[in-house]
């Protein structure tokens, strides 16, 4: 992998975002149907924070077989919001940005996406395992 291309030559644009109001019920359905593991938090266009799956079973940190912690679960997906639970204040790339320069984010972090805005608009979202597939691709390719 060429780490001097920009990140837009393998950063994921088809994207899957939820607002700050939506329940975390909705939230958690992305992430089943998707079977994505982080959702950009979007309110106009503009990315206001990041929300990861892990995120979401923290919250649920209870989760059990027990059948009341399953309705206590239930009450919190539809009664909590995004943005009771996401990031704030997360890195940013531009999609002209090097991929070594998102390597050494991902270096020196401990998460695993990373949004990526042009002129304050979301464009993209850049994670470990875009790079890790680009890498496994050109394994297979050679």
């Amino acid at each position: 992998m060429n780490t001097l291309a920009p990140v837009s030559e393998i950063m994921t644009s088809d994207l899957i975002t939820v607002n700050p109001e939506d329940k975390l019920e909705q939230v958690q359905e992305i992430f089943n149907k998707h079977r994505i593991h982080h959702v950009p938090v979007v309110r106009y266009k503009e990315i206001v924070g990041m929300i990861s799956k892990s995120d979401v079973l923290y919250f649920l940190r209870g989760l059990t077989n027990n059948s009341y912690e399953k309705v206590l679960n239930d009450v919190r997906l539809k009664n909590y919001t995004a943005k009771d639970i996401m990031t704030k204040g997360i890195a940013k790339l531009s999609s002209k940005d090097r991929i070594a320069v998102a390597l050494e984010i991902f270096k020196e972090n401990l998460f695993h996406a990373i949004p990526v805005v042009d002129d304050g608009e979301l464009v993209g979202i850049l994670t470990t395992y875009d790079i890790i597939k680009k890498l496994t691709e050109r394994k297979t390719n050679t």
